[in-house]
């Protein structure tokens, strides 16, 4: 799978994009997409408008981590993985027995957008299984991704030539797109527009980048580890019904 979103709706964090790469070494977010598509058999793109564009393919998905698609009130979302909760799930969403993971997912979401009872960090903490997903509300423009606390999915972001992030399980399409500007998404977190990178796993804890060298002693992307010293500031607490909590994750 593949997204790719511009830096208007997804920001990635400055240590994402190597120090030591030239930009012509690396692809614009649209000819990555376009590459993606030519190369495998069977691909799905959804346009996104002027702000990037999702894909994902059936072929060569891994057996027990498939991948799935859904779309609900122009909220679009690509779901790899298996929860292992998902009677329970269903259940406290209110959602019939047909309900997969992805219409899960942006049951999940919506609820937290609508002034949902629970934090964005506990909300994906209840999905027990293994996955990564990627999310994104067109009406708000608001875009989220998470991967499971063990990573269980391969999954990776990066920064392409024209700032855009890119995001997919195959660690050879950050290759070709983002150069040496991309790393592994760090298990047991989050990404939001407005929250950036948190984990869900240790929501008081902040991220902090740790610097990554590849074979040839060249500097890539960082990648992020729970700084187990630093912590959070706080939010204010969720008061009055016309907050916005889609802009508090």
């Amino acid at each position: 799978m593949l997204t790719v979103l511009k830096r208007s709706v997804a920001q990635g964090p400055e240590e994402l994009t190597s120090p030591h790469v030239e930009a012509d070494q690396r692809k614009n977010g649209i000819d990555l997409v376009k590459s993606f598509v030519s190369a495998n058999s069977g691909t799905v793109c959804i346009n996104l408008g002027d702000v990037g564009a999702m894909a994902y393919t059936h072929s060569r998905q891994p057996l027990f981590t498939p991948r799935s698609f859904g779309v609900v009130d122009d909220i679009f979302c690509i779901f790899e993985g298996i929860l292992d909760n998902i009677a329970v799930l269903r259940q406290r969403y209110g959602l019939n027995k047909s309900a997969n993971e992805v219409a899960i997912v942006i049951e999940a979401y919506r609820t937290l957008r609508d002034r949902g009872p629970y934090p964005a960090d506990q909300v994906v903490r209840d999905l027990s299984g293994k996955f990564a997903f990627v999310l994104y509300d067109s009406t708000s423009q608001t875009f989220f991704t998470a991967v499971d606390a063990d990573g269980s999915v391969p999954f990776f972001w990066g920064t392409a030539a024209d700032g855009c992030l890119v995001l997919s399980d195959d660690p050879h399409v950050l290759k070709e797109g983002c150069g040496n500007s991309f790393a592994p998404f760090p298990r047991g977190c989050f990404f939001s527009t407005s929250g950036g990178l948190q984990s869900f796993e240790h929501p008081l804890n902040k991220l902090m980048p740790m610097p990554r060298v590849d074979s040839k002693g060249q500097m890539c992307g960082a990648n992020f580890k729970v700084d187990v010293f630093a912590k959070r500031q706080s939010s204010m607490p969720r008061v009055g019904s016309e907050a916005n909590w889609a802009k508090e994750f």
